[in-house]
């Protein structure tokens, strides 16, 4: 449960530069400073992590040479360093989001540069066998550049678990996979607005309304959910950028509050971190202000347990920050902005 006055917590990283894998913090939230960091695993870009529910295990995507994949640790509940228990890698790119259900039974990926969503199954001690199923993904969408073809950014489990949902920022798709013993079957899908680039998602705590960060049209897509069937259908789609603004942007990570009231989004151009209100009876969201990111390329940002704080990660100023939040409305006040860890992309608490 909750230590006295202290949160730990683990980072990914681009091991670019100065980066040695995936990094150990600490929040103190009675000198509210960020404290301890330090490497406790070297994994090349290890940039998306995941906890166990049981805080035991931390799952991690990462590379290694010219092959790419997931590893397993054993986590130290007394110091927080991590023990490789195993690595499934493949030839070809890393995935660049992992996530692991409530029982440590599944984990699944999501893999931008191949376009494919994987599922993997744990054994007794937390380490994965080898690849149990993946889905290839095809078509593209209207940006040449950048939607030549599939590119999955985010695959996780809907809130009761009986569906994974995966984002796919190439063809403009969201796909509801169920998964069973490892093999998954798709169930529903959702064509979005044509050139979006829809990236990540977040649910409502009430589990009828989702959010999607698109990275290519700087929105977030207010989607309804439909537990029964899997289905999606959309309701508002909202700009997380200022109007006036025309220099280059691209959307990055949503999180909503453990409340329902307030939705997050991460703009890498813009440098800043959208806030909206969210309408708890129609879930429209009503934008309330930016904050600025205190770094260059926002990457990621994660509320902390008591969510009176937030942690947000500047891949390319290679910073990490810490905001006091503000239940009633929101918004953030900087605490710390020159917190050094070399080009962070995700932050993730232990379980409390």
């Amino acid at each position: 449960m909750m230590e006295a006055q202290k949160f730990r917590g683990y980072i990914g990283t681009y091991t670019k530069g100065d980066s040695e894998g995936i990094y150990f913090f600490e929040l103190n939230i009675e000198t509210e400073k960020i404290e301890n960091i330090k490497p406790v695993a070297r994994l090349g870009n290890p940039t998306y992590v995941n906890v166990s529910k049981d805080n035991q295990y931390l799952y991690a995507v990462g590379k290694d040479g010219g092959n790419g994949g997931v590893a397993a640790y054993r986590i130290n509940k007394e110091t927080g360093d991590l023990t490789e228990l195993n690595k499934q890698l493949m030839e070809g790119a890393s995935p660049c989001y992992i996530a692991v259900d409530s029982n440590n039974k599944t984990v699944v990926a999501a893999n931008y540069h191949k376009g494919l969503v994987e599922a993997f199954l744990t054994k007794a001690d937390g380490s994965l066998h080898p690849q149990a199923s993946f889905v290839q993904h095809e078509g593209e969408g209207p940006n040449k550049e950048r939607q030549e073809k599939p590119h999955v950014h985010y695959s996780d489990f809907t809130p009761d678990e009986k569906y994974i949902v995966v984002v796919d920022l190439g063809t403009d798709k969201i796909v509801t996979y169920e998964v069973n013993d490892g093999q998954l079957t798709e169930v529903q899908s959702l064509t979005v607005r044509s050139g979006s680039g829809p990236r990540h998602l977040t649910f409502h705590p009430n589990g009828k309304f989702a959010y999607v960060m698109t990275e290519l049209s700087n929105e977030v897509i207010g989607l309804t959910y439909n537990a029964e069937d899997g289905s999606f259908r959309e309701f508002q789609y909202i700009s997380t950028i200022p109007a006036d603004f025309t220099e280059n942007n691209q959307g990055s990570a949503i999180h909503i509050s453990r409340d329902g009231r307030f939705i997050y989004a991460g703009n890498r151009g813009h440098n800043s971190i959208a806030i909206y209100r969210v309408n708890e009876e129609t879930g429209e969201l009503t934008f309330v202000e930016y904050a600025s990111s205190e770094g260059d390329w926002p990457r990621d940002f994660i509320l902390d347990p008591t969510e009176n704080y937030f942690i947000g990660s500047n891949q390319e100023s290679s910073n990490i920050v810490l905001y006091r939040r503000n239940n009633e409305t929101g918004t953030l006040t900087v605490l710390q902005s020159e917190i050094t860890v070399p080009h962070p992309v995700c932050v993730k608490f232990l379980n409390y």
